[in-house]
């Protein structure tokens, strides 16, 4: 039989790339995102996965890689970028930079393989984060993008009866980009606290890959400190 085919951004490193190992015995797999090299990698280490390069930002060329799909059941999005500050200090720049990546993109991707999802009565699931069910300060822009990703996900959900449509919002993950949210936020980086990403990955692979009477509308995932 054929497999199903799930297209996961962000795949070239923490929680995108745990989550294609994860779908990686049940699914083929096409691995989004911008570094290609990073993309081989990963998907030479798997047994059905293709790099599937491409800048989510850019809406030619999305549609541009979207009209070469013919099937889809599962749309992961993982791609996302977290920039922490003040409100006071938080630019126009930083606000259009962040809502595009984490919103706009979110949604333009989503849009293109609608035809896709609905021909196979797939299944959308939405890399959250715990800052889209609580804001706290320094987090404003990156909040509000995930408070953002959460309406979207609820809308989807609402509109497309077909499509199951899940929100998975983990804790703090040891993942690079968490890496990098501790130097901004001029912090210690404690691994043992933090979500293996992993971990987060079988959520997904969980919410995925149950039987067809269940959806898992929202995932909440808390790191347990070892």
């Amino acid at each position: 039989m054929t497999r199903p085919v799930a297209l996961i951004t962000g795949a070239s490193r923490g929680i995108g790339a745990a989550t294609a190992r994860a779908l990686a015995p049940t699914h083929d797999l096409l691995l989004g995102g911008r570094d290609g090299t990073a993309l081989a990698e990963v998907a030479g280490a798997l047994p059905a996965a293709t790099p599937w390069p491409v800048e989510l930002t850019d809406p030619d060329a999305l549609a541009a890689a979207v009209s070469e799909l013919d099937r889809l059941d599962v749309l992961v999005h993982s791609a996302g970028i977290a920039e922490l500050g003040p409100l006071a200090e938080t630019t126009a720049d930083t606000w259009r930079r962040t809502l595009d990546v984490n919103v706009v993109a979110v949604a333009e991707l989503t849009r293109l393989t609608l035809p896709l999802l609905r021909a196979s009565r797939g299944h959308v699931v939405l890399v959250n984060s715990g800052a889209g069910l609580r804001a706290n300060p320094g987090w404003g822009v990156y909040a509000a993008s995930k408070f953002a990703l959460r309406a979207f996900a609820d809308a989807l959900r609402a509109e497309e009866d077909d499509l199951r449509v899940t929100s998975v919002h983990p804790g703090r993950v040891d993942t690079d980009m968490q890496r990098e949210v501790r130097a901004q936020e001029s912090g210690e980086y404690e691994p043992n606290l933090y979500l293996h990403a992993d971990s987060v990955a079988r959520a997904v692979a969980t919410a995925v890959t149950a039987s067809d009477d269940a959806h898992y509308t929202e995932v909440v995932v808390r790191p347990r400190p070892r």
